[in-house]
């Protein structure tokens, strides 16, 4: 049965709350990381959410994944979905990992643009 849009808007309001905690965490724990973000489209909110791990460069980036943080990041994320309620089936098919210099260098640092590639239209 699907969700209302009062639902998924409930919903949404607790990822952000507990994403914003796995960023916070993450800042202080993993060297490079700066942010992240997820995009989600509200009709189809569990096959299409998608969370973003943002690092200052490249390096930081490889070096982070090399190092086995992506085993951090993961738990940080399966975490902050759990706490807002989000069940899903595979966790790696939604969570990615990019940074500033990709986006500055592939996209003119157009964020906007960039998470566009992220996006799973409803069908």
């Amino acid at each position: 049965m699907p969700s209302s849009k009062r639902e998924n808007a409930r919903i949404e309001r607790r990822l952000v709350a507990t994403l914003t905690q796995a960023c916070e965490t993450a800042k202080a724990e993993i060297t490079g990381f700066d942010w992240l973000t997820h995009e989600v489209d509200q009709e189809a909110f569990e096959r299409s959410l998608q969370v973003i791990w943002v690092f200052d460069t490249r390096a930081s980036k490889e070096r982070a994944l090399s190092q086995g943080q992506d085993a951090r990041m993961r738990e940080l994320t399966a975490a902050a979905l759990e706490d807002a309620g989000v069940s899903l089936p595979s966790l790696d098919r939604h969570l990615h990992f990019d940074s500033e210099e990709e986006c500055h260098l592939q996209h003119g640092g157009d964020w906007r643009r960039r998470l566009a590639r992220f996006r799973v239209t409803r069908g």
